[in-house]
């Protein structure tokens, strides 16, 4: 029998975590970790993103052209697969950023009935 959780997951909605790293890379270039550390940080807490999601997304990301990467060294002389935003994932990163608004504008229509 499984034991229940004792600690809650905040699991992102499918299709919200290309749209989060796609908006971090808009303001700089960045290694996974630090992307993943920078939603973490502007979420609160509240977002985690973990490794096993991260990498598998910006690989994705790479294929679709929305995104490119370089190695470089870290600021603690790691090398480092920074990745930047290209044109195609600035553009990518409105119409995500429409599509969540239209959902949640509709999840709150739901919210606020009586």
């Amino acid at each position: 029998m499984k034991e229940p959780r004792t600690k809650t997951r905040n699991e992102l909605l499918p299709g919200t975590l290309e749209m989060l790293i796609l908006k971090t890379l808009s303001i700089e270039p960045m290694h996974g970790y630090g992307i993943a550390q920078h939603i973490q940080m502007l979420s609160a807490d509240v977002l985690t993103i973990e490794e096993g999601s991260l990498y598998p997304a910006l690989q994705r990301m790479l294929v679709k052209g929305w995104v490119s990467a370089e190695w470089s060294t870290s600021a603690n002389n790691r090398r480092a697969r920074v990745y930047t935003l290209t044109t195609a994932g600035r553009k990518q990163l409105g119409v995500e950023a429409s599509r969540f608004a239209e959902m949640a504008s509709a999840i709150m229509r739901v919210m606020k009935t009586t």
